[in-house]
């Protein structure tokens, strides 16, 4: 890195992927209503290979609290029930013979309770990995002023800048985190 706007710049884009990270496993968190993202990440044993689940089927959600699973190869279909049975959603697949239907229970308090506290958890892992970026910019940042490639008062913005951009990104991780919540919670 030549200047601190550098260091910005990679630090934002390292914010940004833990946030699309939080985002994606917020998606597979299970709320009352039926979301396709609760099984597409799933791997299923196809020809001895691992595979995700949205690469070998079609998922859909005909109904408010119901997915469907139409896979491209019928004979798979024994692989994909297994396969969400050991992934402990908490749903039971129906195989028909030539897709899988999984309707989705509704959700106790006392598992909606459960799921926030596993969504605060995943959200403060990725406030650690802000921060963490944090850390990495102003030891970057220092760094270059140590080096005298930058001035002191650019170090100093610079550090300014990063602390503006980490607050950013924490306040966007915990109004993702009440949205969520609030999802979670609704009846």
């Amino acid at each position: 890195m030549t200047n601190a706007q550098d260091v910005i710049k990679d630090a934002t884009s390292r914010m940004d992927g833990a946030l699309a990270a939080l985002k994606d496993r917020f998606s597979g968190l299970r709320t009352g209503k039926a979301s396709p993202s609760l099984v597409d990440s799933l791997q299923v044993p196809y020809y001895g290979v691992p595979t995700r689940l949205k690469d070998m089927a079609n998922i859909s959600t005909p109904e408010a609290r119901q997915i469907t699973i139409a896979p491209f190869d019928p004979s798979v279909l024994n692989d994909i029930e297994k396969a969400i049975l050991a992934a402990n959603l908490g749903v039971t697949p129906r195989n028909d013979g030539r897709m899988i239907r999984i309707m989705m229970p509704e959700l106790t308090e006392e598992r909606r309770k459960e799921i926030v506290k596993v969504a605060k958890t995943q959200a403060e892992e990725c406030r650690v990995a802000i921060r963490n970026v944090r850390r990495d910019a102003n030891d970057a940042i220092k760094a270059l002023q140590k080096s005298s490639t930058i001035s002191e008062d650019e170090a100093k913005k610079g550090l300014d800048d990063v602390q503006k951009l980490t607050d950013a990104k924490i306040a966007k991780v915990d109004a993702d985190t009440k949205a969520k919540e609030a999802e979670v919670m609704a009846v």
